[in-house]
């Protein structure tokens, strides 16, 4: 005579192999993580715990360069983390703070722009990860304003990598801004 099976161990088991499997593909995923160009520049959210070490060991990222305001979720700690590992990894860290709750939507200055292209133009930054918290707006501004500048890439590959970036279409304030970009 067979064993009937309980169905409540089935279902249990089910749930423990899904929540492994969310849990790892959500260690192993860097935050909204893009790459404009190979070896050259990427974009990102806030990186946590090992995204640090995948990317320099994947990417071999030698600048990181933080969008975040001083006072944008220290609180998180995650600041303390980030130039620790960066001063024991022998990492670049640059701060490029730019606002994004104003009425420019954390569109960058004219300043802000020349800061990032003098950063892109060091050869000893590159490749180069500029992330914020969410890796959406303000990254692909600046990824933006190098791909114009200095990348070799015309206005309509820009803007489908800004797209890309975002994961949203463009504001006309946006498609404004990039259009300035173009030389």
């Amino acid at each position: 005579m067979k064993k009937k099976k309980n169905p409540i161990f089935g279902w249990l088991w089910t749930a423990v192999i899904i929540i492994a499997v969310v849990g790892l593909v959500r260690h192993f995923h860097i935050k909204s993580f893009q790459i404009v160009k190979q070896g050259v520049l990427y974009t990102s959210g806030q990186p946590r715990g090992m995204d640090y070490t995948r990317l320099l060991y994947k990417y071999h990222i030698a600048a990181f360069v933080n969008l975040r305001n001083p006072d944008e979720h220290r609180e998180d700690n995650w600041y303390n983390e980030e130039v620790i590992w960066m001063k024991d990894n022998g990492v670049k860290y640059i701060e490029l703070p730019i606002e994004k709750n104003t009425p420019t939507d954390g569109i960058p200055d004219a300043e802000s722009c020349r800061e990032f292209l003098e950063i892109m133009n060091e050869k000893a930054n590159l490749p180069v990860l500029v992330h914020d918290s969410s890796g959406k707006k303000r990254v692909s501004y600046l990824a933006a304003v190098w791909m114009l500048k200095s990348g070799g890439f015309d206005l309509n590959q820009t803007i489908e990598k800004v797209k890309q970036i975002k994961e949203q279409p463009l504001t006309e304030q946006e498609t404004e801004f990039l259009k300035s970009l173009v030389p």
